[in-house]
């Protein structure tokens, strides 16, 4: 009996239930950035959630990675790993990568996509699939 407390309490922990984004709505989709702070971005940058506890996606001349292990509603990109072409939107690279490690929070409304922080910043994506 004893052995199968054990194993049943082992089965329950291994069996996290993914409390990102990704079950919120995120997940399955290639989401698209149109706006930063209310202005519409024209350089295209998209973001995606892969898989459970990462992100991925291209900013205006680079691809990135890295881990996103918050609970929704939060976010947080942590430190994002990009490959380092040269291109002539590296301007707009640049305030795509701050803004996106500057976000706090997440919501997922169907095929918009909204992050934002504390301190009034916003990004709107929307889903391209």
């Amino acid at each position: 009996m004893r052995i199968l407390l054990i194993l049943a309490l082992t089965f329950a922990m291994s069996c996290k239930a993914d409390e990102t984004a990704r079950a919120y709505g995120a997940g399955g989709k290639t989401w698209t950035l149109t706006e930063i702070d209310g202005q519409a971005f024209k350089a295209a940058a998209t973001l995606r959630f892969p898989e459970t506890g990462k992100i991925a996606g291209q900013g205006p001349c680079n691809g990135f990675a890295g881990t996103m292990t918050t609970p929704y509603p939060w976010f947080d990109a942590g430190p994002l790993q990009a490959t380092r072409r040269a291109c002539p939107a590296l301007a707009d690279e640049a305030r795509f990568f701050t803004a996106l490690e500057d976000m706090t929070l997440i919501e997922v409304l169907g095929d918009v996509m909204i992050l934002k922080n504390e301190k009034g910043r916003e990004m709107l994506f929307r889903a391209a699939d």
